[in-house]
């Protein structure tokens, strides 16, 4: 199972988002996603969360917060468990990204950016603001499209 982490800068009503659009044979080719990626040897989530953010864009957080965990489930790849983090306490000087373009998108148009079905789920429950880290399994098919999904701590 791969393992890796996602995370959503925010800062003035604003979230730090990934246009997928400068990689060869992307899987995310033209999402709208987190800056993240997978963990390296030795590391812990908010380890190598902070490592991709700074990697990704340029920016070291400060304060991170554990927003929740997803089991990605796939007939025709690899399964994959993400660590899912916010961060509103961060510096540096924003960079160019290679796998993309990094936008400031207003919270309240987050959601019709063009996103995985999936991830519409977990950021629904960060925008509206419920307490406690969720834990949800989304299933997609062979065409990438989510069949279903399932709370684990209900």
């Amino acid at each position: 199972m791969i393992r890796s982490t996602c995370g959503y800068l925010r800062k003035d009503g604003q979230w730090l988002m990934l246009l997928r659009n400068r990689k060869e044979n992307d899987v995310n080719q033209g999402k709208w996603i987190g800056p993240g990626g997978k963990f390296e040897a030795g590391e812990d989530a908010e380890t190598c969360m902070k490592r991709e953010l700074l990697e990704e864009t340029g920016l070291t957080a400060d304060r991170l917060k554990y927003e929740g965990l997803i089991y990605f489930r796939y007939p025709h790849k690899e399964e994959e468990k993400i660590w899912i983090y916010t961060c509103d306490a961060f510096h540096g000087e924003l960079q160019p990204c290679s796998e993309g373009t990094l936008a400031w998108i207003r919270e309240e148009d987050i959601l019709s950016l063009n996103l995985w079905e999936g991830d519409r789920i977990f950021l629904k429950h960060i925008l509206q603001k419920q307490t406690g880290p969720f834990c949800y399994e989304l299933v997609y098919n062979a065409e990438d499209e989510l069949v279903s999904f399932q709370n684990l701590e209900a």
